[in-house]
């Protein structure tokens, strides 16, 4: 599994592609969050991230369709996985083994961003950020990391095209994200089932950890939906 591990991170890192598919999540960061008046963190008057933490889930919702299009896609255009059916690995191996690689780079590109933390807190004259919900706020966006890179791995398992595998799984995890909130809202779902509709969707769970209370409850529906989409993914490379 390691070994799989491995190869996802060098084929990434392997071409100029992954270096700026970074660069430009960082840098969209660094401009919405610093640099463009309507989101700049510097107007606030008072230390926060909750800027940063509701604009980072939609930019991960391109680059991590653009970490992962190439997890399989690739391996099925280029004729190795043929190559990977006879190494000495059960499928679901080859599974976390490529999910772990992918996972991995979205925390190396997420770690940058500590230092838009560190540096609003050097910047506040009074108090600072809360470090509870900023951590709180970190394990979630990982935890979002992880579930659209299985969905992004889920994806890739079904075509050999990359550009189907990233619109794919970008549309999927933006579904996931906030489609059931969107529908909660509507007119017929008032005043009864709108607030169930809305825990199956990601960002109810995403906002419920950002707090800066870890709940059992969260966690368990990050695993399950990370388990779901890698199980289905096992399910399709068995049958290739």
């Amino acid at each position: 599994m390691w070994i799989i591990c491995k190869k996802e991170w060098r084929q990434f890192f392997n071409n100029l592609t992954g270096y700026i598919a970074i660069a430009i999540f960082l840098l969209l960061n660094g401009l919405f969050l610093f640099v463009f008046p309507d989101t700049s963190l510097l107007d606030f008057g008072y230390a926060s991230l909750s800027g940063f933490f509701n604009l980072c889930p939609w930019i991960l919702l391109f680059l991590v369709p653009t970490i992962t299009m190439r997890s399989l896609s690739d391996e099925y255009k280029a004729g190795t996985f043929e190559l990977l059916k006879t190494w000495p690995i059960t499928p679901a191996q080859l599974v976390w083994g490529k999910f772990l690689g992918a996972l991995i780079i979205v925390a190396v590109a997420l770690l940058p961003t500590v230092i838009y933390g560190i540096s609003i807190q050097q910047l506040s004259a009074i108090g600072g950020i809360d470090v509870g919900s900023t951590i709180g706020s970190y394990i979630g966006l990982f935890l979002l990391g992880a579930v659209f890179t299985s969905v992004g791995i889920c994806a890739s398992s079904f075509t050999p095209n990359t550009v189907v595998a990233f619109i794919t799984g970008a549309f999927i995890c933006f579904l996931l994200y906030t489609g059931f909130e969107a529908i909660s809202k509507l007119p017929v779902f008032r005043a009864g089932p709108d607030y169930y509709i809305e825990m199956f969707g990601i960002h109810f769970h995403y906002n419920s950890i950002s707090r800066g209370v870890i709940d059992t409850r969260d966690l368990v529906y990050f695993a399950g939906i990370i388990y779901f989409f890698l199980f289905i993914t096992q399910r399709n490379i068995t049958k290739r």
